[in-house]
């Protein structure tokens, strides 16, 4: 630096002398002259004197609040209730009224069966009922007259014993009759398929035409699915830490009632944060060793049916109760060699080199767990390292916010450019 300022002072010389030979322009040349030099001059003295301005960057207090800290864990969305709808008697479908993909309610009609055979089968046993109750008065007349002459003798012990064995055949052929016909009712009433539940239906598996096996057992013919969209189930696993950490003790309190529930939020994939509040209802009774993880579900209300079962889901859990919380900007921290830290504002404006231990991010702000404390103020970005003097410019912590003062100043160099 020494050496160009001599350099430029030669030259200065040099131009001064080749002025003297235009006299008129030789003072203009030596004023511009002088005054480069002493631009050139005034920083290399500054430095020489170790007198640098400071830097400026931008400093904010920690923002103080009572959060209650969470862990987030991933899971998946599951239906509530899942129906495989099946008929209950074989035949021919008849005609099918699904809305695939659509929303039905329960009791409504989603297939109809052939109902001719099992209508015939219905009064047939109709008429074999008419038949028996025939039979029963003729049994109970026959009785009552073998009562009333048996006490004189008139007919035999037998002939009354007769009477009354026939009489109470009768009776049990009557109830024999009303049972099949009560049969046939109910599968001509199964000739209806509708849905047992309310939900989201699946496609149709069999159409119109086309003839289906009936009964209880797992063969009868699988006509379409329907799953129950509201609420749905949130299935996910929770870790031993986090477990015993927390979970097990408060969990084991709100089981004791009957409407036990921990609350949680739940995020999708395509959502910033967590857009739906939901319960924590169901821990499973043991550790998974494998994975050293506990099953765990909660319920989240679907009333507009966005949510369909199968999706990805985050879910964030409250792991303490709520306690007041230093939170900064995520910007502010630094790693050096695998620990976090902040530079915090200390005396005469000197940077403070302050490892920290990080959280969960609340409301875009990080949770410092240890080494900060209320009311300390630390740089929140800019090229400073510890033992550094700086000139602070106070803003908000919380993002998107900007103090009065920052914003003045700003202003102030947007004008100077």
């Amino acid at each position: 630096m020494k050496k160009k300022i001599t350099a430029l002072f030669l030259t200065g010389v040099v131009i001064a002398g080749g002025g003297l030979l235009h006299h008129d322009k030789a003072e203009l040349y030596v004023s511009r002259f002088l005054t480069f030099l002493s631009s050139a001059a005034v920083p290399y003295a500054a430095a020489q004197s170790g007198e640098m301005p400071a830097p400026q960057v931008p400093v904010a207090e920690v923002v103080t609040r009572k959060v209650a800290l969470s862990a987030e864990f991933t899971g998946h969305l599951e239906a509530s209730k899942l129906v495989e709808l099946r008929p209950r008697v074989g035949g021919a479908v008849e005609t099918v009224s699904v809305p695939e993909g659509g929303l039905v309610q329960s009791g409504q009609v989603l297939f109809r069966i052939d109902a001719r055979p099992f209508q015939v089968i219905l009064d047939a046993a109709k008429a074999e009922l008419q038949q028996a109750e025939v039979l029963l008065e003729q049994a109970e007349t026959n009785f009552k007259r073998t009562a009333s002459l048996a006490p004189n003798g008139t007919v035999s012990r037998k002939a009354f014993d007769d009477a009354q064995a026939m009489l109470g055949q009768r009776k049990a052929q009557v109830a024999i009759a009303k049972a099949a016909v009560a049969a046939a009712e109910l599968d001509l009433s199964f000739t209806r398929v509708t849905a047992p539940v309310d939900g989201r239906v699946d496609r149709v598996l069999v159409h119109e035409g086309n003839l289906v096996t009936g009964g209880n057992a797992g063969n009868a013919t699988l006509l379409t699915t329907i799953v129950r969209t509201d609420p749905l189930y949130v299935y996910f696993d929770i870790d031993e830490a986090t477990y015993l950490g927390f979970i097990a003790k408060i969990w084991a309190q709100e089981s004791n009632r009957a409407n036990a529930s921990l609350p949680v939020q739940i995020g999708l994939m395509t959502d910033e944060g967590f857009s739906y509040q939901g319960a924590l209802d169901f821990l499973s009774n043991r550790i998974d060793r494998s994975t050293g993880t506990i099953r765990t579900r909660a319920v989240v209300e679907n009333p507009e049916g966005i949510l369909a079962p199968g999706l990805f889901a985050r879910v964030k859990l409250a792991t303490s109760e709520p306690v007041q919380t230093v939170l900064i900007d995520d910007q502010a921290i630094g790693t050096d060699q695998g620990r976090r830290y902040v530079l915090v504002l200390g005396e005469g404006n000197k940077a403070e080199f302050r490892p920290v231990e990080i959280g969960a991010i609340v409301d875009g702000l990080r949770v410092i767990s240890s080494g900060l404390q209320v009311g300390e103020k630390i740089i929140v970005k800019g090229l400073v390292g510890p033992g550094m003097q700086v000139t602070p410019q106070m803003i908000s912590m919380v993002p998107e916010r900007v103090s009065d003062s920052a914003q003045a100043a700003a202003s102030q160099q947007e004008a100077r450019r």
